[in-house]
């Protein structure tokens, strides 16, 4: 949940780690800071709070070096200060490291190392490493590269780590296990990051490392080997993405330039994949494996957060189009369990980042009992896209905003398109039903397009709520994922209290909530569940809550009942959730901009939970 960035090569290093650190800030923003190799000296500055705040104290300085490290912390062992900020030193202070992950052990090893008279300026984790590492290189007399492996097999936890020595000017050692790293190659310099934002500027050229992998940059040359020496051919892949793709384009935050993406992400999610025409459908990535989904007893999806709301929008569109029994789990909740799984299930797991580590261990498990599992991420490369058996990216571009908007609506196109598929091929929706949803699925960018028309109306209510204290989002069927994920934006990025429910539990409880002063957002487009809701909005109001409704395009009923009322265009039932979220994503950044949040990297959350 850290961002880290390194360079070693002709290039001034300081400008470089810095734009580096400043496009990796979404993974992390307590503290930063960079190592400089400067006059065979090896310096490190560090500071607690924004990268902007770490260069403005070095403003002014000249930072001469060729080879560099540098971090932005999401704190997990000890709080955010200047201290604790990456990178450390050692012990003797002629070697320095950044590191992205948890090591476990770490109390045990600094108590040992406290033995031998070493003394510990922070309390993280990070720092134990790094002595340890010089301790074993002391004890053995070896190289660097080896003591980085021998301290690697010792340590239990995950890690993306670069060390670089005072005694190696042109060295670099980087090491992974269960956290993201990624090496960009161009011509005798050599980048390294936590995903490729910060490498695209320079090269198209990066090399994904594999857990357990140590890449050692030395004379110019890349060399990747296991922790048991067996040496690996570099993989060189090319980078999809695009510099301006991870720019804010004019925005004011990178948010709602995600927010009004939406029209062409879903559009490429489907793109290659869908021809309605010709009732084309077809997901190259699980073609192979199309017999196994439509044969499949049972699917069970594991993911975290927004995704996980993706993956119960996702049940219900199997278990109504390909009548297939689906279970959604926390990826943290199922890891720790015992779960019964057997060899003709089917593991959906899905995952932005493609990194999340409760996710990948959740795949983990499931392999080791027999599964098939399948992937759905959006970052080419990543850890989820390696570990499973087939899968599909969304395709949603680099989403930079730490509260997912794009990412949903890309995930739940992506899971459409394969729940369509299995029912297609396990005959369980008629061809005319079928090619009904391909054309519907085509015209969700332009309904998504229209529902921006509503942008400042949508602003209007926002600023009537802004100091609201709760929110309650209430809706049925597949809008009540919709309304989970409406209640998580808001909290996630106004830090306002909000929950949803499924609006038939209202009367089990948290209608005791309603009065007045709370704000009500009802779910409440025309499906099956139509009259339903109408009956609950009818509770709310007898109740005095303020009812803000989604509703849609030509409504007569439920706008008479109500306080605001946004609308959203006719939808197939099946897509409602692909409209009905933006209204939400509105509402929470618009009521969040007017709170002064920073919108783009709320307060305690990082954009990839790469540590349990």
């Amino acid at each position: 949940m850290c961002g880290i960035v390194a360079y070693v090569g002709g290039r001034e290093a300081y400008p470089l780690i810095l734009k580096g650190l400043k496009r990796l800030e979404y993974r992390g923003y307590d503290s930063s800071g960079i190592a400089l190799l400067e006059k065979e000296k090896l310096n490190i500055y560090k500071k607690k709070g924004k990268v902007s705040d770490l260069e403005a104290e070095l403003g002014g300085k000249h930072l001469a070096a060729t080879i560099g490290i540098g971090h932005t912390r999401w704190a997990t062992h000890g709080e955010p200060n200047d201290i604790n900020a990456h990178p450390h030193f050692s012990n003797d202070r002629k070697l320095a490291i950044i590191h992205n992950g948890i090591i476990e052990n770490y109390a045990s090893i600094k108590q040992n190392l406290i033995q031998k008279g070493h003394k510990f300026q922070s309390e993280t984790d990070t720092e134990v490493l790094i002595h340890f590492i010089e301790d074993i290189q002391s004890e053995t007399g070896g190289s660097l590269e080896s003591a980085v492996k021998l301290a690697l097999k010792e340590v239990v936890g995950a890690y993306a780590i670069v060390v670089m020595s005072v005694d190696h000017p042109g060295q670099l050692i980087a090491a992974r296990k269960g956290s993201p790293l990624v090496i960009g190659i161009g011509e005798d310099e050599f980048f390294f990051a936590s995903d490729a934002t910060p490498i695209i500027e320079y090269t198209k050229d990066v090399v994904y490392l594999d857990d357990y992998e140590v890449a050692v940059v030395k004379d110019d040359k890349l060399s990747i080997q296991n922790l048991d020496n067996t040496e690996t051919i570099p993989y060189i892949q090319k980078l999809e993405m695009e510099l301006e793709t991870i720019e804010k384009g004019g925005y004011d935050h990178f948010m709602i330039k995600e927010i009004f993406e939406q029209p062409r992400s879903i559009g490429d999610s489907m793109r290659g994949r869908l021809r309605a025409d010709d009732a084309h459908l077809q997901l190259g990535g699980l073609s192979s494996y199309m017999d196994k989904l439509a044969e499949a007893e049972r699917i069970v999806i594991v993911a975290c957060g927004t995704s996980w709301h993706a993956g119960l929008v996702a049940e219900y569109l199997f278990e109504e189009l390909a009548r297939i029994n689906v279970e959604v789990e926390y990826a943290s909740e199922f890891r720790y369990r015992n779960p019964v799984i057997k060899e003709n299930d089917v593991v959906i797991a899905i995952s932005q980042s493609g990194e999340t580590a409760d996710t990948l261990a959740a795949i983990e498990l499931a392999k080791s009992k027999g599964a098939t599992i399948f992937g759905v991420c959006n970052v080419v490369g990543s850890s989820i896209a390696r570990a499973t058996h087939a899968g599909a990216y969304t395709h949603a571009g680099p989403e930079i905003g730490v509260a997912s908007t794009k990412a949903f609506t890309a995930q739940v196109t992506v899971l459409t398109l394969i729940a369509i598929a299995t029912a297609k091929r396990k005959g369980t929706i008629s061809e005319e039903a079928y090619r009904q949803l391909l054309i519907e699925l085509e015209n969700i960018p332009a309904k998504v397009e229209k529902m921006f028309e509503s942008s400042d109306k949508i602003k209007e209510i926002a600023f009537i709520f802004t100091y609201a204290r709760n929110f309650i989002y209430l809706g049925r069927g597949l809008n009540f994922p919709v309304a989970l994920e409406g209640a998580l934006k808001l909290k996630e990025i106004s830090y306002i209290h909000a929950e949803g429910y499924p609006a038939a539990e209202m009367k089990h409880g948290p209608i005791a909530l309603i009065d007045e002063d709370m704000p009500v957002v009802f779910l409440a487009t025309k499906d099956s569940s139509y009259e339903k809701i109408v009956s609950n909005i009818q509770e709310v109001k007898a109740r005095k809550g303020r009812v803000i409704a989604i509703v849609t395009e030509g409504d007569t009923l439920i706008p008479g009942m109500v306080d605001f009322v946004i609308e959203v265009p006719t939808t197939h039932e099946i897509l409602t959730p692909l409209v009905s979220v933006i209204p939400l994503q509105l509402l929470s950044y618009y009521i969040a901009v007017m709170r002064g949040r920073n919108v783009d990297q709320p307060r305690n959350l990082a954009k990839s939970v790469t540590v349990e």
